[in-house]
């Protein structure tokens, strides 16, 4: 802790250095953001020295985290205590103070809701300059409720405290194909109200839609023994198998990372699905960090847009986001976007809010499905970038939903501020930001400054 303490001194004086008339941004190893933005009137702060675990407490089943600590470094610390964080996002590079100040979301969502949920305490550099530590039961409460969605235009998580739950050493997961998508979103419900399937008590629900006529359900449950394990680190590609077998096991640390290996199903843009390819590359490249600093070449030297060009292809948008859809219209959506956008596969991952979270207003205890779909789409004759975005943003909030903001966003400012709860944001950037140091969260997501 006293090496915590110091670095909270660094970043803390760090801080107060910056340049009056610069928006400060943090400095750190890796990103799973997918607004690029020119660096403009910026002043980059360090965080590299806040990325360990402090303290895993194996008897209050808790830890103590440095906000930049990934949850692989989390995971492989929390492990060897038969102990995991109540909801790991699904990349090892995500960064507990980012799944917090953003929006985080696994399979185990159904139940646990979004990682903040199981926070207990937040020790916060905010816009202000202060060093603070908010809680659910002190004096900043409504800091720490406010600072989900924030994207850290309210201050930046210096520690985390965060509770763990138990674990076994492998999981039995049971892929369901549904041919209706209708009946798909019955059976999420279904599942989920009771936490079971077949008899069997489910630990983890999420799901793939490969195209209308097949969707799958992937439910998993803890379990002490395995009669085998897959591995989907080397050539074997997690995503395909759930197509050629309804059976499958697990050891608990590669379910938890089962989607990283292939960025979900991104590395095919890479060629790294082809055989031959991914016979040559080393396992330690095929991971989602490597993935995004290829993509950031490529939006910075735009290489794929002038290959298309010289090949008479069309312009494209790249098309980024996840969704979170009442359950019950989730089979709409699913019509819409293939039929307006057509991308497959998307992630189907369903979850519940325990509470209201007052700049995601979710109504707690309603089952939502959370819809992932990443990549590039040809844009139609006459159409500009943005088209496909717009499309899903109007859709979104016709079927009564919400958009994480991680991605592109084209709002206009009031509608930003309806749908985001300005009322509650704006009183707590007044007491933690007075004078605005920080960007606001419009400026931030939507503007791109």
């Amino acid at each position: 802790m006293s090496t915590h303490q110091r670095a909270v001194e660094h970043i803390r004086q760090s801080y107060a250095e910056l340049p009056g008339d610069a928006s400060p941004r943090l400095s750190k190893a890796t990103s799973n953001l997918f607004r690029f933005r020119d660096s403009g009137k910026t002043a980059k702060l360090s965080a590299r020295e806040l990325d360990e675990v402090i303290s895993v407490d194996p008897v209050t089943m808790t830890a103590e985290v440095q906000g930049m600590t990934t949850y692989e470094h989390l995971v492989d610390a929390t492990l060897p205590h038969g102990l995991m964080p109540y909801v790991v996002p699904q990349l090892k590079t995500i960064t507990l103070g980012g799944a917090v100040t953003g929006l985080g979301i696994e399979s185990t969502s159904f139940r646990d809701g979004l990682p903040h949920e199981s926070v207990e305490e937040l020790e916060i550099l905010t816009g202000d300059g202060r060093v603070v530590i908010a809680r659910d039961d002190n004096e900043h409460r409504d800091l720490f409720r406010t600072f989900p969605n924030s994207y850290g235009t309210l201050g930046y998580a210096l520690r985390i405290k965060i509770k763990l739950r138990k674990v076994e050493p492998y999981v039995k997961l049971t892929h369901v194909k549904f041919t209706d998508a209708d009946k798909c979103m019955l059976a999420l419900q279904e599942i989920c109200d009771s936490m079971e399937h077949d008899g069997e008590p489910v630990d983890f629900v999420d799901g793939v839609f490969f195209e209308p006529g097949e969707l799958y359900i992937t439910v998993g449950r803890f379990a002490e023994r395995a009669p085998y394990t897959s591995d989907y680190t080397g050539m074997r590609i997690y995503y395909q198998s759930i197509r050629q077998r309804n059976r499958d096991w697990l050891t608990i640390r590669d379910y938890l990372w089962r989607w990283d290996t292939d960025w979900f199903w991104c590395s095919r843009a890479f060629g790294v699905q082809q055989s031959v390819v991914r016979s040559l590359m080393p396992r330690r490249w095929m991971r989602s960090d490597v993935y995004r600093r290829l993509v950031a070449l490529d939006r910075k030297y735009g290489v794929v847009a002038r290959i298309d060009r010289w090949r008479g292809q069309p312009v494209q948008e790249s098309v980024i986001q996840d969704v979170e859809i009442p359950v019950e219209r989730g089979a709409e959506f699913l019509e819409f976007f293939h039929d307006k956008v057509g991308m497959t596969p998307v992630w189907m991952c369903p979850l519940r809010a325990s509470s209201r979270w007052p700049i995601y207003p979710m109504e707690p205890g309603k089952l939502y499905i959370n819809f992932g779909f990443w990549g590039m789409v040809p844009l139609p004759r006459g159409q500009f970038d943005g088209y496909y975005n717009r499309l899903i943003e109007n859709s979104v909030h016709e079927l009564d939903g919400h958009k994480s903001l991680y991605s592109t966003s084209f709002y206009a400012r009031e509608q930003f501020w309806q749908l985001y709860n300005g009322d509650a944001y704006w009183p707590v950037k007044q007491e933690y930001d007075p004078n605005g140091r920080m960007l606001d969260l419009y400026d931030k997501c939507v503007r791109g400054r």
